[in-house]
């Protein structure tokens, strides 16, 4: 089944490039100039994959990127400047699952989309089996994580790293895994997107009866779910 890829971007040259890339991948395209256009395609479940430039006309990028994510939980992959450190944190405080820096070619962005379709499971039907560590619980086939039975509203991205945190409960798992795994990419030096994904997911996730986090930093080492 073919993936259906957004890009909201109003460069054009960047546009026919990646179009002529996606498609002779195998993608298929839909394209939008601009954030309001961008926002309408996102919600109307048209593509499995938003890619958003954060500097857009209008609106911008990132609010553009609120606004999908006050009612959608579609995979979104920013598209910044190589130096824009502020609004790459921001994006994925926002809810971004992952960034690419332009200048990128359409072989990068490609590999992206597709590493991140894999792990959210647009091109693949995950396991059934659900899955508990103390009052949390992992339900695969829906992609769903609960507390306690109440539902916890996350990304597709910070779903499989919660995921992967629960399937190793009680041990610390190392940034460098959590990365590869989780975002379908190897760690870069400097690279802070696990440290704010973690800190989007502490904030969701609530905290234990004695008020520390269930994710604790394991220094050196990591990350590591508390059982309670």
């Amino acid at each position: 089944m073919t993936s259906t890829v957004l890009l909201v971007d109003d460069d054009v040259e960047l546009v026919e490039l990646v179009r002529d890339y996606l498609q002779e991948d195998g993608f298929g395209l839909v394209t939008a100039p601009d954030g309001a256009s961008g926002l309408k395609l996102a919600l109307s479940g048209t593509a499995d994959i938003v890619v958003l430039d954060i500097m857009l006309p209008g609106s911008g990028g990132l609010e553009t990127l609120r606004q999908i994510r006050a009612t959608s939980t579609i995979p979104v992959i920013m598209l910044t400047a190589r130096s824009d450190d502020i609004d790459r944190i921001i994006g994925l405080e926002l809810g971004a699952d992952d960034y690419v820096s332009k200048p990128c070619t359409p072989r990068e962005l490609a590999a992206r989309i597709r590493a991140i379709l894999k792990r959210t499971g647009s091109n693949r039907v995950p396991s059934g089996t659900a899955m508990t560590a103390g009052s949390l619980t992992i339900l695969p086939s829906q992609r769903r994580v609960e507390r306690a039975g109440v539902p916890i509203d996350l990304t597709s991205t910070e779903f499989s790293l919660v995921e992967l945190l629960v399937r190793k409960a009680g041990l610390p798992v190392s940034k460098a895994e959590l990365s590869f795994e989780g975002l379908g990419r190897p760690l870069t030096r400097f690279d802070r997107s696990i440290d704010v994904h973690m800190s989007n997911i502490r904030q969701k996730l609530g905290t234990l009866a004695d008020g520390r986090s269930l994710i604790q930093t394991v220094t050196r080492k990591g990350y590591q779910l508390v059982i309670e």
